[in-house]
């Protein structure tokens, strides 16, 4: 069994899943875009298993700061290159657990991926 969580150290949502998943005894390595990268196949293997839809971050700050230009024509290419350059656009966290994919943290959604 293998589980890594994916994300930005300093995110909340990070830091509740991170204790949540410490409070269980549960084993697992943690991947900060920032600290430890993203390349493009890490992210396309990503795209492949949720969709670039489901993965943008609509609601944070770099997500608003983009031109009303790159919001209202987004498309898979340029969607992913975004997320390459500005890692924060990517929902948090992005779980991987036995080669299944998962995005964001609620206690009750962990339950179900952990039981």
């Amino acid at each position: 069994m293998s589980t890594i969580a994916y994300g930005i150290k300093n995110c909340d949502t990070i830091k509740k899943m991170k204790k949540w998943l410490d409070a269980q005894g549960i084993d697992y390595r943690f991947h900060d875009y920032r600290a430890d990268g993203l390349d493009p196949g890490l992210l396309e293997t990503f795209e492949a298993a949720l969709g670039w839809e489901a993965m943008l971050n609509k609601r944070g700050t770099t997500f608003r700061q983009l031109s009303d230009e790159q919001k209202n024509n987004l498309n898979r290419d340029n969607a992913l290159a975004l997320m390459l350059e500005h890692p924060a656009m990517i929902k948090r966290p992005l779980l991987v657990h036995n080669n299944t994919y998962h995005l964001g943290f609620k206690p009750e959604q962990y339950q179900g991926i952990f039981a």
